[in-house]
């Protein structure tokens, strides 16, 4: 039989997990968390008062999640991410993909300026192990706001 525990996990510097670059604690700050964790969950698993069987499941947004534009994004800005748009939001068109590598958010004109990736997807398949072309790398997608559909960070 299993007995279902539900525990939500407070981390006690929430407030500073904003200011990390990221959003999210560091591998170090993690292990600490684990270790005292451990040390009082086998306290009170010593005093009967926990199931032997108890089984711990963490989860995280992660990589896969959507990021907001244009406020996930700046913090991002030297990862490579998928982005999904439309090129116009009147017409019909197909939702378009790429991935890119973000070159600037313009605030007052509510765009961000994409570049691609060199990533093997964005390279020609013909040319096995070479770089992207001087015209790849100097082409920019200029975006508005309203016509991302969804950005993720891109997992190679």
């Amino acid at each position: 039989m299993y007995h279902g525990i539900c525990l939500k996990l407070d981390y006690p510097l929430l407030h500073n997990l904003l200011c990390l670059r990221y959003g999210c604690p560091s591998m170090e700050e993690l292990e600490c968390y684990n270790q005292k964790y451990k040390t009082r969950l086998d306290e009170v698993g010593a005093l009967g008062e926990i199931p032997v069987d108890l089984a711990l499941e963490v989860s995280s947004p992660g990589a896969e999640r959507l990021l907001k534009v244009p406020d996930d994004i700046s913090r991002f800005k030297d990862m490579t991410m998928r982005v999904c748009y439309t090129e116009n939001i009147e017409s019909n068109c197909p939702e378009r993909d790429g991935v890119f590598l973000l070159d600037s958010i313009e605030n007052d004109s509510e765009m961000c300026v994409w570049k691609f990736a060199d990533v093997k997807e964005n390279r020609d398949p013909l040319k096995k192990g070479r770089p992207l072309s001087r015209k790849q790398k100097d082409w920019r997608l200029k975006l508005p706001f309203n016509l991302h559909t969804m950005v993720t960070l891109y997992l190679e």
